[in-house]
């Protein structure tokens, strides 16, 4: 431990303490990790915890037939290009305007939008942040300190570092975090806030920026 008495675990708490008493619940990474009793996903590749995302689907969009949804899902989780970028802007799309989508309803097709948040009532919504978030991609295996979730969907990236370091600053934060955008980029699709604090101050910024 440092002569302050902090290190980069401490400032983590704290965030999670913080997010927690705003009504988030927290989860940690290797309790939810696959293979785990309580894993909320498949394989370390999966960023997307798919049963959060699928239950909030049907609490915000009651009227859209399950295939339907599923098909929702299908389309949020699948990537469409080798862009990062380009998929971050088609989820962003996705997030405001909503997922278009078709179904069979009296004898008819219906052309709808299936929404993945429900703005004007967020108590409808799923709030978790998790800790130590391991994402392995093309042999690159990365831990986010902080992955803030909405419905299942990883909008923001939290990156911390030890206030008591003169070599840890948020500049190297935000450096860690070009690292993880350009090693395993699946996590940044969804992405809408990137932020990066020491515990004295923060930056945030985007991934399209």
């Amino acid at each position: 431990m440092s002569e302050r008495g902090v290190t980069e675990s401490v400032v983590e708490q704290a965030a999670l303490a913080w997010l927690e008493s705003l009504g988030w619940t927290v989860k940690h990474g290797p309790e939810i990790a696959p293979g785990e009793p309580l894993a909320e996903r498949a394989s370390y590749g999966e960023v997307v915890l798919a049963g959060r995302l699928r239950s909030a689907l049907a609490r915000i969009n009651p009227k859209i037939p399950e295939d339907a949804r599923e098909e929702v899902t299908r389309k949020v989780i699948r990537s469409e290009h080798p862009s990062l970028i380009e998929n971050n802007r088609r989820f962003h799309r996705f997030l405001i305007d909503g997922v278009p989508v078709e179904y069979q309803a009296d004898g008819r097709t219906v052309h709808d939008q299936a929404w993945l948040i429900d703005f004007s009532h967020p108590e409808k919504n799923d709030w978790a942040v998790v800790n130590q978030f391991t994402v392995v991609e093309e042999r690159h295996n990365r831990r986010a300190d902080v992955v803030v979730f909405v419905n299942g969907l990883p909008l923001a990236v939290i990156e911390l570092k030890n206030p008591a370091d003169e070599n840890a600053t948020t500049k190297d934060a935000f450096q860690q975090i070009q690292t993880y955008k350009a090693e395993i980029p699946s996590l940044f699709v969804y992405n809408e806030a990137l932020i990066v604090s020491d515990g004295v101050e923060a930056r945030m910024t985007s991934v399209r920026r």
